[in-house]
């Protein structure tokens, strides 16, 4: 199969997060946008440490450029202590 041209492809932001594990930071989006709001999103969880410290625990999610505002709105408004800490584009300079 041919690759795809860059112009074609999905561009990802990637977000720091603290103060949540991914159960908690995958609910918070499906309650606040839905499984189609999710689908769109496409969240991956790259790097995920939540279980080995729990005071430290940083995950990094990789989301779709387009739908990062409603994934900061529903970390925002799930109700728990979920922070944002940085957004990137290259997942270096986190």
């Amino acid at each position: 199969m041919k690759a795809l041209k860059p112009a074609h492809r999905e561009h990802k932001r990637y977000l720091l997060i603290s103060g949540a594990s991914s159960r908690e930071i995958d609910e918070a989006i499906i309650r606040f946008l839905g499984v189609l709001g999710y689908a769109k999103a496409s969240p991956m969880f790259v790097k995920d440490n939540s279980g080995k410290h729990k005071q430290a625990s940083k995950i990094i999610l990789s989301v779709n450029r387009a739908e990062l505002e409603n994934i900061k709105a529903s970390l925002v408004f799930s109700g728990k202590n979920i922070r944002v800490e940085r957004v990137s584009g290259a997942i270096n300079k986190l």
